[in-house]
């Protein structure tokens, strides 16, 4: 049975399914699902991520991790997690970065966060000597002092979409018609989760809820204001979600989500304002929303570019350039891409960040 046969069997037994629902079976369905089955990152897959640009990104967000735990008295052991590692092509920047670190890579415990076979097994080529320690789920973390990473994580959690109706809302869902995967809207229904969006939506205003992002959030926060460590999250969005973000990516270029369900990526900005008030809930202290530039700018990714430009000349020169500008400048994903730090409260914040 192919993706689509599959999905069209579902609404034929349920009805339109949610964009959540789309958006799970697409990337994490077993037999068909984007993540599940491929590796979709670099010039041979369909997006790049940061830590694949440069090894600037990745080595920073290590020394920035390593004096946060200096900071805090150097705890022994420590869970140092990533979610979604990709191919861990950032975590291994980051533990060559901190080789240096006196008692670091003594004292850490490497957890990975990743649901795809075919990703973890690029994960284990990466990082040879390292041990790591895979997990379908965060809940399943230790609970001790967590170090963690995420860089694009939250931005591929489903969503749901909803419009505006007087002071209701209707959802977007997906069903057929003629044949086709094709968007339509639910009843008129009343979603407590959104009372507060009244303040700041319109009639037909579309807003996104992703409800798998503050559980996410609090399992962080409640281990780190426990046992102490910092989260630094990184991720397209902004403070708090506003009109229709789904993006689908095939072959680095924009395509359409409903097109061959389970072959393109699918990712939606991230509302920021729901991990804040998540990881606040859960006693943990949020950093101001800092943009990616600015950031990595205060971390010293333009000495770090020097210094690893010093022997170079030619095409390898040109493309360290232009990594430097394409993390960094407010044209590329400079602005884009925010950074939020969670600490415990008699901490200090992540360095580059502030409260």
């Amino acid at each position: 049975m192919s993706p689509l046969d599959h999905l069209i069997a579902r609404i034929d037994v349920d009805g339109p399914m949610s964009l959540a629902d789309y958006m799970a079976e697409c990337l994490l369905n077993p037999r068909f699902g984007y993540y599940t089955t491929r590796d979709p990152l670099g010039a041979a897959g369909d997006f790049t991520t940061a830590p694949e640009i440069s090894q600037m990104f990745g080595e920073l967000l290590g020394l920035c991790l390593a004096q946060s735990w200096l900071d805090q008295g150097a705890p022994a052991p420590f869970t140092l997690a990533e979610l979604g590692p990709g191919r861990g092509t950032l975590m291994a920047d980051l533990l060559r970065a901190t080789r240096a670190v006196p008692g670091f890579h003594a004292a850490l415990e490497l957890h990975l966060v990743e649901a795809s076979p075919t990703l973890r097994e690029a994960q284990a080529k990466a990082l040879t000597g390292f041990e790591p320690i895979w997990h379908d789920i965060i809940d399943s973390l230790p609970q001790q002092p967590l170090f963690l990473v995420a860089n694009e994580f939250f931005d591929a959690l489903p969503v749901r979409q909803f419009l505006r109706d007087g002071t209701s809302w209707r959802e977007k869902r997906i069903g057929m018609q003629n044949g086709t995967l094709t968007f339509g809207l639910g009843p008129v229904t009343e979603q407590p989760a959104l009372s507060h969006r009244l303040e700041d939506t319109r009639e037909g205003d579309l807003v996104e809820l992703c409800e798998g992002a503050a559980p996410i959030t609090a399992a962080i926060a409640t281990r780190i204001a426990a046992h102490g460590g910092a989260a630094l999250i990184v991720d397209y969005g902004d403070w708090r979600s506003l009109g229709d973000t789904l993006q689908a990516l095939r072959d680095h270029a924009p395509c359409d989500p409903l097109e061959a369900p389970g072959s393109a990526d699918l990712t939606t900005h991230v509302d920021f304002e729901v991990l804040t008030q998540a990881a606040q809930a859960h006693g943990c202290t949020a950093t101001r929303l800092t943009p990616q530039g600015v950031f990595l700018e205060r971390l010293g990714i333009t000495d770090r570019a020097r210094a690893l430009a010093a022997p170079l000349e030619g095409d390898a020169l040109d493309n360290l350039i232009a990594a430097h500008r394409r993390l960094t400048h407010p044209e590329e994903m400079g602005n884009l891409f925010k950074v939020l730090g969670l600490y415990p409260g008699n901490a200090t914040p992540p360095p580059g960040l502030q409260s």
